[in-house]
């Protein structure tokens, strides 16, 4: 499919002189041909990814702790190449977001702050090492010649002279970042560091690759992002499709980019925008992507009569809303040339957060009913069939139950990796051009 993010750094036609002389200023006319991406016959495709949210106040960082301070985040990369990008985010800031410098290495240990010894690279935007990002928005770096196997953690190190305005974060990310005062973004290791386990300010790494590779998006809330995953082992669902991926020759060259946020909801914002809100950022403008994977709604069926019953006629409306939504996200993506596949909604009966009566199931039901129907998605991974307790189908099979009766267990989350369908996701080099 045709990438939106913009590759070719140009300035407007119609650009008022003040802005063509901060250009000017901000880079050398060298730096800047420099900067140029070459013409390689080659793509841009994501290769890690995450979903932006507002942290809650229990996730966010005392802005003391991003005052001159250096932020090393490690990431997975699921998709191997010569050359990397960096996509730095300020969606949700308030105020210009100013990072004094940005370097990135291969990491030596994903669960610490240590660096591969002569892998480091600092990171340029238009030449400078210095980037201003405006308020709501993504920046992408300059390439960076890095050689990054498949399966790859990279660990990312910037430098804020200011905290934020307002942090942009995925909470969920399951791996630990690391705090230090000062500019350290080079070091080898960050000894005495603040540690935390979430990502802040960072929406991507991309890998230049050929027309032969592409990204599978997996859409979802708190199953898709990983509840129960200890940090640090890369456990999730989607982490082990991309290691089935790895291992199969015709899907080497298939990237997996995780956008589930956990208590996120299909319809109603709640933790991060709801799904149609981001559909737009986390879906179609992900470079490469040619193939959808949508696991979504459980929180909206659930939050219908948490607090209190509701009506069959709420019952009913939520169900068409629901499918109405989907329809929006599929029409939207096949016009983008992307592939659909729909995920049937696990069984949550037993969960003490939801509490689901027959109402709930019954909205689940005709929810999944429409997922399954012929013509709805390219097609279906019915991870409900997969995963659903033969003797109770309300709920999770005891081995594949983390425990609350909502979220699967490790070995639940790589039995749904095991049932995805690797044909599917074959990249189709026709619906992508460079």
């Amino acid at each position: 499919m045709g990438m939106t993010i913009i590759q070719r750094r140009r300035i407007p036609h119609k650009a008022s002189s003040l802005v063509l002389a901060a250009l000017l200023s901000f880079s050398s006319s060298a730096a800047l041909a420099a900067a140029e991406p070459k013409s390689t016959g080659r793509c841009w495709v994501g290769s890690w990814a995450s979903s932006q949210q507002i942290p809650e106040p229990h996730n966010a960082l005392p802005a003391a702790d991003l005052q001159d301070a250096t932020l090393r985040q490690v990431v997975r990369t699921t998709l191997s190449g010569d050359r990397i990008r960096i996509r730095l985010s300020n969606q949700f800031g308030t105020a210009p977001l100013r990072i004094g410098s940005v370097h990135v290495a291969r990491s030596a240990d994903p669960a610490s702050a240590r660096l591969q010894p002569a892998s480091g690279r600092a990171v340029t935007f238009f030449g400078s090492r210095e980037v201003v990002i405006p308020a709501g928005a993504i920046f992408i770096s300059d390439p960076i010649d890095l050689a990054v196997p498949a399966l790859t953690h990279l660990a990312i190190s910037m430098h804020l002279p200011d905290a934020p305005a307002q942090q942009t974060s995925h909470p969920g990310s399951r791996a630990t970042s690391y705090l230090l005062p000062g500019n350290h973004v080079a070091a080898p290791d960050l000894r005495g560091a603040k540690t935390v386990n979430h990502w802040y300010q960072l929406a991507g790494v991309d890998v230049e690759a050929g027309p032969a590779a592409a990204a599978v998006v997996t859409l979802g809330d708190s199953i898709t992002d990983g509840f129960g995953v200890q940090p640090n082992t890369d456990s999730r669902w989607p982490d082990f499709l991309a290691n089935r991926l790895k291992s199969n020759p015709a899907t080497r060259n298939v990237a997996v980019l995780n956008h589930g946020v956990g208590g996120n909801r299909v319809l109603v914002d709640g933790l991060g925008p709801n799904a149609l809100a981001r559909f737009e950022r986390d879906v179609l403008s992900q470079p490469g992507a040619d193939t959808l994977i949508m696991l979504h709604g459980v929180n909206d069926l659930g939050s219908l009569t948490r607090e209190a019953p509701a009506s069959p006629e709420a019952h009913r409306v939520l169900v068409a809303q629901m499918v109405g939504a989907y329809r929006q996200m599929i029409g939207r993506a096949r016009e983008q040339g992307m592939r659909v596949l729909g995920a049937t909604i696990l069984p949550y009966g037993g969960s003490a957060y939801y509490h689901p009566d027959e109402a709930n199931e019954a909205d689940r039901q005709a929810v999944n009913a429409w997922i399954r129907a012929p013509g709805n998605f390219d097609a279906v991974i019915d991870f409900d069939d997969l995963l659903r307790d033969p003797s109770n189908p309300t709920r999770l099979r005891p081995e594949f139950d983390s425990g609350d009766h909502l979220h699967p267990s490790i070995a639940g989350y790589r039995k749904m990796a095991e049932a995805v369908p690797i044909a599917l996701l074959k990249p189709r080099a026709s619906s992508r051009p460079c």
